[in-house]
């Protein structure tokens, strides 16, 4: 049986980790507000974004530009958002299982990582890392996303990679963010893209034409796609770090509820058993 000192000696323990959860969830409360604004403010954007570029492919349809290239053979080039830090519950090892499940074939796959999680997580499982950002994934800046977009088209244009898909985890609501595959390149336009939320297509007048146009919106577009899967990706991660802080610092004190109890039953039976020593010990005298 563990003694009062061991007994102390844990509930102090857990009553130090638990004011250090306790701190992290606020913190991650407090950075959730803003990270949940900045991901909800940029939506609408990166949306009529995507509209717009659509609608100016349908209108250059014969456009050349490398960005618009399909091509039957290369490698798959996967931008694979998650965390820097751990402490977050399952949110990075949901992306990293996403990510899995979209890898064919190992050997013609190539990894763009951003947070030090995605980077240590295929790399030590033998995956091709082209290249890594950390550091940027709980506050992420526009020019993040530029210079991941600016690599990214650089590796398409080189001709090597006939695919660019990225995995994020998608912001639903403080308990809920969803890993969310989105192909980047080549660029693609949807059939549901052609009429708007109130069922009218938008018509653009075009200066020079559609395709020159399309030309200088298309690495635009990219970056403001990344840049809004990395705003997502943010708030995803501060709600699943305050939840798992949140549930760190109930069990702690639960455990320590359930210290405390042993601790007294303990302390109890050493008294009765001194109390059984006195008496024992003054009825042989008497």
């Amino acid at each position: 049986m563990a003694s009062l000192q061991d007994i102390r000696r844990r509930i102090k323990s857990v009553k130090n980790i638990q004011q250090i959860t306790n701190a992290m969830n606020m913190v991650a409360t407090s950075r959730l507000r803003r990270a949940k604004e900045n991901a909800q403010n940029n939506k609408p954007y990166a949306e009529k974004t995507r509209e717009v570029i659509a609608e100016i492919a349908r209108n250059a349809k014969n456009a050349n530009h490398p960005l618009l290239e399909v091509r039957e053979e290369g490698k798959k080039l996967i931008l694979v958002i998650a965390a820097d830090k751990g402490l977050a519950g399952a949110y990075s090892s949901n992306v990293m299982k996403e990510t899995v499940a979209n890898i064919e074939d190992k050997g013609n796959t190539e990894i763009v990582a951003v947070g030090r999680k995605s980077n240590e997580y295929f790399k030590n499982r033998g995956y091709s890392v082209a290249k890594a950002f950390t550091g940027i994934s709980e506050r992420p800046k526009y020019e993040n996303a530029k210079e991941i977009a600016d690599f990214i088209i650089e590796k398409f244009k080189e001709g090597g990679v006939k695919e660019v898909v990225m995995i994020y985890s998608r912001f639903v609501s403080a308990i809920t963010c969803i890993p969310e595959p989105v192909k980047l390149l080549p660029f693609e336009s949807k059939e549901g893209e052609e009429k708007t939320e109130s069922g009218f297509r938008t018509e653009y007048i075009y200066e020079p034409d559609a395709e020159t146009v399309l030309k200088t919106l298309l690495p635009q577009y990219l970056v403001t796609v990344i840049y809004a899967a990395m705003l997502q990706a943010a708030a995803s991660e501060l709600s699943s770090r305050m939840n798992a802080m949140q549930n760190a610092t109930d069990n702690a004190g639960e455990l320590i509820a359930k210290l405390d109890l042993h601790y007294n039953k303990v302390r109890q039976a050493g008294i009765t058993n001194e109390i059984n020593e006195i008496v024992g010990g003054a009825n042989a005298l008497a």
